[in-house]
């Protein structure tokens, strides 16, 4: 089965045109190797996969004939992803959220000015040295 199609069918995308776009992008390679998306996988390949900044690690254990139901996915792929990888991420989305809610708009004046004294500071530290 072409990797894009197996990508699709144990549902790491919602269309099957996306998966190739990933593929094509260069975020997805298979057993250490750039993949195509024709690129046939077969089981027991493990296959890299950059997606919402993480990186997942899944080996295939049997090859779907159609899309499956998300009950039956952990049939056809084991995920090896390290839970570090989703723990950073979780990390990552509050460390966005605590300063400034989502939609509050434009920095203030108080904000700028410390954004500009933040970007001073680093710039004449480095003259110094």
């Amino acid at each position: 089965m072409r990797v894009d199609k197996f990508l699709w069918c144990t549902r790491y995308y919602k269309t099957r045109s996306i998966a190739t776009e990933a593929i094509k992008k260069g975020h997805i390679s298979v057993n250490g190797q750039t993949a195509k998306p024709s690129r046939e996988v077969f089981p027991s390949d493990k296959i890299v996969m950059r997606k919402d900044q993480i990186n997942y690690q899944i080996t295939v254990l049997d090859i779907p004939q159609n899309r499956v139901g998300a009950k039956l996915v952990d049939i056809y792929r084991k995920d090896e992803t390290p839970q570090e990888a989703f723990t950073h991420l979780e990390l990552l989305k509050l460390s966005k959220e605590h300063y400034r809610a989502k939609g509050e708009g434009r920095p203030t004046k108080k904000d700028r000015r410390d954004i500009d004294d933040y970007t001073n500071e680093d710039f004449f530290e480095d003259e110094i040295e």
